[in-house]
């Protein structure tokens, strides 16, 4: 399927923030848009995908294959998506994504298995902000060569530029705006190539997020004041400009917890470990080192499994000073969470993958500066609805955690972990351990006795056997009667 992008469309989208929403109407303003593929060639019409905006309210726009020319030789792709998604309330939200799959340009010499380009902005309090969280692309290679970011020259013919973004936070005087887009992948050709002169480029995976704060009920006159912020520090990445700013003594402002508990809605929820753990609500606690405690710390033993608590992307896999080895996963609403400390990451735990809830993600330990402390999991919860605060838009995780349901089994066996390297940090994190989640010794049974294998067969209390730590398997509850 391959329809013409109207220019004026896409001036309109762009505009939306400086134009109506700026209007004295007393409401915020927002917009989004993103379309999968556009090709634009010198003095010709553009061919692309449909693209996808909001407002009004839309459905994704979705192909099952795409082809340009029709013999497939400039771009293919199996399938492409677009969607976005905005929110007038009190305060604005705006999402877009694109997804192309099996990409392939110029009859293979730029392949990927998949582009995703992910946008969030949002308005309160405290301004506007936003991010680009969930953004990948997987297994690209430029002529056979594995490409992971940045500005890649192409054969002396092109020009390829790897997730590039640009973020505006221009707005009309009294409000507070914040614009942001990203590619995907953008190819400039720079010399003639593939039937296709001088000039073309080809854009793959685009997505606009655009917000804006009401506009002042009333005109006053301006005054400029100082406040003093905080931030914490990289116990994960940055999800948002804008800190969450509260009202203190002496007229400064510092961060202050989240006493609200937005409902999440992007499908099945899971508890985060499998297993036996124990856990306290910690939330709002203070800490030395990112001014309060921004989640839950669940405490189980080492190499215990760690599951996705949601349908969807891995993002910002590997280790920092705080975190350890750390990970975040972003719902298909939009949603964040944050696992810290592990002993070391599931294969299938890599930036960019599409992960099951109760999918094995990761093992606990106490890696980072949760060094020397008892093994656990630190558990963070960032809605969507408050990505625009930054880190500090996290909310208290137990009323979640104590209303998820617990994975009951897992596949077996489970596939092997992975330890990023830490320069500057002596020796990589300990392997996982492992734990004895469950087993039936049937050698007690008698052949001629038919109930004495059901009585070998009898469950097992399942706390006492966490304290039996295995060294190189983590194993679920193992019928072996079975086998």
């Amino acid at each position: 399927m391959r329809r013409r992008l109207a220019l004026p469309l896409l001036l309109a989208l762009l505009a939306f923030v400086s134009t109506s929403a700026g209007e004295s109407t007393g409401s915020p303003g927002a917009t989004a848009s993103a379309y999968a593929i556009r090709i634009a060639i010198p003095n010709q019409p553009v061919t692309a995908t449909g693209t996808a905006a909001s407002p009004p309210p839309a459905a994704p726009v979705t192909t099952s294959s795409f082809v340009f020319p029709a013999d497939g030789s400039v771009v293919s792709a199996a399938s492409t998506t677009a969607s976005a998604t905005t929110a007038l309330t009190r305060n604005a939200s705006a999402k877009a994504e694109a997804d192309v799959t099996q990409l392939s340009l110029f009859k293979g010499e730029i392949t990927a298995d998949a582009v995703t380009a992910r946008v969030s902005a949002g308005t309160g309090p405290s301004g506007a902000g936003g991010n680009t969280n969930g953004t990948t692309v997987v297994n690209l290679r430029v002529e056979g060569q594995a490409v992971t970011g940045g500005k890649v020259p192409v054969a002396g013919w092109g020009e390829l530029t790897v997730s590039g973004s640009s973020v505006d936070t221009s707005s009309p005087p009294g409000t507070k705006g914040y614009k942001t887009v990203i590619t995907g992948l953008d190819l400039k050709l720079t010399a003639d190539h593939g039937g296709l002169p001088a000039g073309s480029e080809i854009q793959i995976g685009t997505a606009l997020a655009a917000v804006q704060t009401a506009p002042p009920a009333t005109t006053t006159t301006e005054t400029t004041s100082t406040t003093e912020t905080t931030t914490g520090p990289d116990e994960g990445p940055s999800v948002g400009d804008a800190p969450n700013l509260r009202p203190a003594s002496g007229g400064k402002t510092k961060p202050q917890p989240l006493t609200v508990q937005p409902k999440l809605t992007a499908g099945r929820y899971v508890f985060p470990v499998f297993g036996p753990t124990s856990y306290i609500d910690t939330f709002g606690a203070k800490r030395a080192d990112v001014t309060y405690h921004h989640g839950d710390d669940i405490f189980g033993s080492l190499g215990q499994p760690l599951v996705a608590c949601t349908d969807g992307i891995v993002f910002s896999v590997g280790f920092n000073k705080v975190g350890g080895n750390r990970l975040w996963i972003v719902d298909k609403a939009g949603n964040q969470f944050y696992y810290a400390h592990l002993s070391a990451f599931a294969i299938n735990a890599v930036n960019g993958s599409h992960v099951k809830a109760g999918q094995v993600i990761g093992f606990m330990g106490n890696t980072g500066d949760a060094e020397g402390t008892p093994y656990h999991l630190h558990f963070e919860i960032h809605p969507v609805s408050f990505l625009y605060l930054g880190y500090d838009g996290a909310v208290d995780p137990s009323p979640y955690l104590n209303a998820w349901q617990h994975q009951q089994d897992l596949p077996f066996p489970i596939a092997g972990g992975w330890v990023p390297p830490i320069p500057g940090f002596g020796p990589a994190a300990p392997e996982p351990g492992a734990i004895l989640l469950g087993m039936h010794d049937i050698s007690t049974a008698d052949g001629l006795d038919p109930g004495s294998l059901e009585a070998a067969l009898a469950p097992v209390d399942r706390s006492s056997l966490m304290q039996t730590l295995v060294p190189t398997a983590v194993a679920p509850t193992a019928d072996l009667g079975k086998a």
